[in-house]
């Protein structure tokens, strides 16, 4: 993929998996919903006391994958350090839940996690690989 494409792929609704080393053993890889806008950060809110989070803050790097799950398939690969902030609750906590859940499970979900404590962490590309089938189907 181009610059262009591979930006515009992460910048679309998907599900990421969000992996992160852990000591002795295999990395910790999750399903997370994230925001990226083309030359931008990478962000996802998560627990302040997650297990993400606690491994993010030992190690301060960690990569993201997304894809399609149908052929011919497409992939975008982003690896690089990350930083920790608070979360905007419009920009970050409604306008995420919307985006991944709609308006109705979107505000339930909102009201769900109303009172839970969020961090928000941003993961700055370095590293990129990717991946377009479509392009070799041709």
């Amino acid at each position: 993929m181009t610059r262009a494409e591979r930006e515009a792929f992460l910048a679309n609704t998907r599900v990421g998996i969000l992996a992160v080393q852990q000591p002795d053993r295999g990395p910790l890889a999750v399903p997370v919903w994230y925001e990226y806008a083309p030359g931008g950060a990478v962000r996802v809110v998560t627990g302040p006391d997650s297990e993400k989070a606690r491994l993010l803050r030992a190690t301060g790097r960690a990569s993201l994958i997304v894809q399609t799950e149908t052929p011919p398939y497409q992939y975008v690969y982003v690896e690089g350090p990350v930083t920790f902030g608070e979360p905007d609750l419009e920009r970050d906590i409604r306008a995420t839940a919307l985006r991944y859940l709609g308006e109705q499970m979107g505000q339930a979900y909102l009201t769900m996690t109303a009172d839970q404590p969020a961090v928000l962490i941003e993961l700055r590309p370095e590293r990129w690989r990717s991946v377009d089938f479509h392009k070799m189907a041709v």
